[in-house]
């Protein structure tokens, strides 16, 4: 089993018979559009095929996800149920969750959780692991420009959700959690509250576009917290999940 990092917060994990996208927005081609691991490899992968996207924001959903089903009829789309408030999808095209609620077959079960903006976050049960997408789960605060009474409103927010995730989930193999240095000072304190709150295995930063270096200074906290940390360096990465 692998995890490919796609591009923003898109990834994908992959077996020999099962593929999982979450929140695809481009592929993972820096120079032409469509090109790259989604449509050069795994939508032509057989087995079987689902496609997760936590909500509507433009980076977190591209609705040409639903044209694949052109060329894969089969595909399950599980999406957060503000894609369909907001008129970004019809009634029939996918499985829709609001937070606690569940989507469950023989192959994965995935659990909505909050966000601390709109749509959901993801708990995936999936081939005896255990994966967390947070979609906009994070400490929103701009410590240079937000005011105190909004810093403590998005502490308080955040924190919220996070004892809610905390009291039905113990610990987590693997997280795929913002760490977006576009904040401005303190920009992972949301990731730092996670991993201190929720025993995560693997830690896997995302929401940053392509500044890794600034995505890297969250490694050595991470690792303080007993996590392994994925470090990122480019799109189309993998990494072997043992």
């Amino acid at each position: 089993m692998k995890l490919d990092y796609i591009y923003h917060s898109g990834f994908a994990i992959e077996t020999h018979d099962t593929t999982i996208i979450i929140d695809y927005f481009k592929d993972s081609s820096e120079t032409a559009y469509n090109e790259g691991i989604v449509h050069d490899r795994l939508l032509n992968k057989p087995g079987k095929l689902y496609v997760l996207s936590t909500h509507s924001h433009p980076d977190h959903f591209n609705p040409e996800v639903l044209t694949w089903r052109e060329k894969r009829p089969d595909i399950i789309y599980i999406f957060s149920k503000d894609i369909l408030d907001n008129h970004k999808a019809d009634s029939n095209d996918a499985i829709y969750l609001d937070k606690g609620e569940v989507y469950t077959d023989d192959t994965i079960r995935v659990e909505a959780f909050g966000s601390t903006d709109i749509g959901v976050s993801y708990l995936i049960d999936f081939n005896k692991w255990r994966f967390f997408h947070a979609g906009d789960l994070n400490n929103w605060h701009w410590s240079e420009e937000s005011t105190a009474e909004e810093i403590e409103q998005a502490n308080t927010d955040f924190l919220n959700e996070l004892e809610y995730l905390h009291n039905r989930v113990k610990s987590i193999d693997l997280t795929m959690f913002p760490v977006d240095n576009r904040m401005g000072k303190d920009y992972y304190k949301g990731a730092k509250q996670f991993v201190e709150l929720i025993k995560t295995r693997i830690f896997v930063p995302m929401h940053f576009d392509q500044t890794y270096r600034a995505a890297d200074e969250f490694e050595p906290i991470a690792e303080a917290n007993g996590c392994i940390f994925f470090k990122i360096t480019h799109r189309n990465q993998s990494f072997e999940l043992i």
